[in-house]
């Protein structure tokens, strides 16, 4: 996710009430956090020039310009709550570059809480980074995020990182799902959801649309679904 600029501020909005379930044990809580399209695509939301180019996808750039003319607020403050952030190599990647190499960027309110914050990536091929803050996590990924989640509280938030998100849904260590949805079919792009994976019940907890009909979706992972019998 490379332009984490884009955000949307909500008119209209319908909030529900959030349980504090995930909280009541003082564990991390984590929470994704994804810019989507209505047919399920997350690559290339900034640009095709600096993002993932696989598969041949050339319709790069469709989360730019999405929402109204204040949608920064809503990013901005999702990224100023964090207490630490969990990335993939190519997410991390990205964002390093853009927040963490520009001086004007890095007094940007996102710019100050990625560069402040504990960053942990998720990688087999990194080694060192030179980006402050940062902490490669090892190669039993599953215990490094699961002590992560009950070495402090607060919340570890995920940016992007679309395989990296569902492996940590295949493991159940997702707490809570965010999905920003632009209202454009792509017709192409590596999707969020796999074409086959777990079966996930999701239990919304807060909903909003702005005025271009960008929507906000926060879920809450409940089990598995129940299917109807005959």
């Amino acid at each position: 996710m490379s332009n984490p600029g884009f955000v949307v501020r909500c008119v209209g909005e319908r909030r529900l009430t959030r349980g504090a379930a995930a909280m009541e044990n003082k564990r991390m809580k984590l929470t994704t956090i994804t810019q989507i399209t209505l047919d399920g695509v997350t690559q290339g939301n900034g640009g095709s020039t600096e993002e993932d180019l696989r598969g041949g996808f050339d319709r790069g750039g469709w989360a730019r310009g999405a929402g109204d003319d204040t949608t920064r607020d809503h990013i901005a403050a999702t990224f100023q709550r964090a207490d630490a952030y969990l990335f993939g190599r190519r997410t991390y990647d990205i964002l390093r570059d853009f927040w963490g190499t520009m001086a004007e960027l890095k007094q940007h309110p996102i710019g100050v809480a990625l560069n402040s914050k504990p960053k942990y990536v998720a990688s087999t091929t990194l080694t060192r980074s030179d980006w402050a803050n940062t902490e490669i996590l090892g190669d039993d990924l599953f215990r490094a995020v699961a002590d992560l989640k009950d070495s402090r509280d607060g919340e570890l938030q995920v940016h992007g990182s679309s395989r990296l998100i569902q492996w940590l849904l295949e493991k159940d260590l997702v707490d809570e799902m965010e999905l920003i949805t632009v209202p454009v079919v792509l017709g192409q792009g590596a999707r969020l959801f796999a074409d086959s994976g777990r079966d996930i019940a999701l239990n919304l907890v807060d909903a909003r649309t702005d005025s271009k009909g960008v929507m906000i979706h926060s879920y809450r992972p409940v089990g598995r679904p129940a299917y109807a019998t005959f």
